[in-house]
């Protein structure tokens, strides 16, 4: 529509792909105009490339139901009618890489939902509320890829949503040692329960390469740019675990936590009600009013009744109390693939707008 930045979605098809395709359904800023998939849904329309496997709760937007799904590999005719990409494919690393410094390289800035590039040093990881200033980064990465206005930038992994917030804003008093066991939904997987019924009244140990992501991309997170490049930070040391349980959506984790300058519980609280950000300052349209909800209640907050806490972009936290090892252990809560995924990504994209980076081309 007239004055909004046309979008494409590379990966429109699968889990994530659908999020994005139901959350820009009446954005103010961002239309759809192009979508790409695999060379096998290349050629249908929208509707027809995801019959039978529409796996969200509401219907397919109708504005994206006759969209021709282009061949993903075919970047320069993706990349010439959209002023930006969501990518969100299911490749290997170096193909993934690959294919989104070629639209990069057209000109057309990439927001990736990937995790391809989370450590490539000139590549922003993102959370907006947390570290909006690595953008900056973007400079240096345009220098390298040769173009003026094509980068890539990228989201977090999804469970690393439901702590990270609350001890980022607990940061003054240092830190030191933090413990966090995720029990994660298996929309995380790209799954429902129809496509994963041995999920059914079963709980997984073990989520592939999940635990290293959840420990070191706090990191680069909570790091500083340096001559071009993201160096991440040093402290606090966290360990975590990682397991599937048998939920739709959210992300829910036990933490524990040790300061070099404990904290009174009365001034943890107030630093999470009170957190705003760069999102909330700017008021982006996904941004959620509250970024930090705590919960009085033993019993909060919980998957089924919380993930949706700001249209499901905000994070909740409860049962905050002291430790008999560490100095205190509360529960974190967010929606995977909301504030997790393809909703993270949309307040990355409005950001960097906001912020000048995309414009129309």
């Amino acid at each position: 529509m007239t004055g909004k930045l046309k979008v494409g979605i590379v990966g429109g098809t699968g889990m994530v792909g659908q999020r994005l395709v139901q959350l820009l359904e009446g954005h103010p800023w961002f239309e759809v105009t192009a979508i790409a998939a695999s060379a096998a849904s290349a050629g249908k329309t929208y509707e027809e490339s995801v019959q039978g496997r529409w796996k969200l709760s509401g219907p397919i937007p109708e504005q994206v139901k006759p969209i021709v799904v282009q061949d993903a590999s075919n970047v320069e005719e993706t990349a010439a009618g959209v002023d930006f990409i969501f990518c969100a494919v299911d490749m290997n690393k170096k193909d993934i890489q690959a294919l989104e410094e070629a639209y990069a390289k057209t000109g057309t800035p990439v927001v990736s939902n990937n995790s391809a590039h989370r450590w490539t040093p000139d590549v922003p990881m993102v959370i907006p509320e947390i570290n909006p200033g690595h953008i900056e980064v973007i400079a240096a990465q345009r220098k390298r890829l040769g173009t003026g206005t094509g980068f890539i930038a990228v989201k977090p992994n999804c469970s690393i949503q439901s702590y990270v917030p609350p001890l980022h804003a607990l940061l003054d008093f240092k830190p030191v040692n933090v413990v966090a066991t995720t029990y994660q939904a298996i929309s995380g997987a790209g799954k429902t329960f129809a496509d994963w019924p041995d999920m059914i009244d079963n709980v997984i140990p073990y989520i592939g390469g999940e635990e290293e992501k959840s420990e070191q991309e706090p990191l680069r997170i909570w790091g500083r740019v340096e001559g071009g490049e993201i160096v991440k930070a040093n402290a606090p040391l966290i360990t975590t675990q990682c397991i599937r349980v048998p939920v739709t959506d959210g992300h829910l984790a036990a933490v524990f936590v040790s300061f070099e300058n404990k904290p009174s519980k009365e001034e943890m609280i107030a630093r999470w009600r009170e957190y705003k950000g760069r999102p909330q300052e700017l008021g982006l349209p996904s941004a959620p009013g509250q970024f930090i909800t705590y919960f009085e209640e033993e019993n909060r907050p919980q998957t089924k009744l919380d993930r949706e806490l700001e249209r499901g972009m905000g994070v909740s936290a409860g049962r905050l109390r002291e430790d008999s090892i560490y100095d205190y252990k509360f529960v974190g809560l967010s929606h995977n693939t909301l504030r997790g995924a393809a909703g993270g990504a949309v307040l990355i994209a409005e950001l960097l707008k906001a912020e000048g980076y995309i414009q129309a081309k």
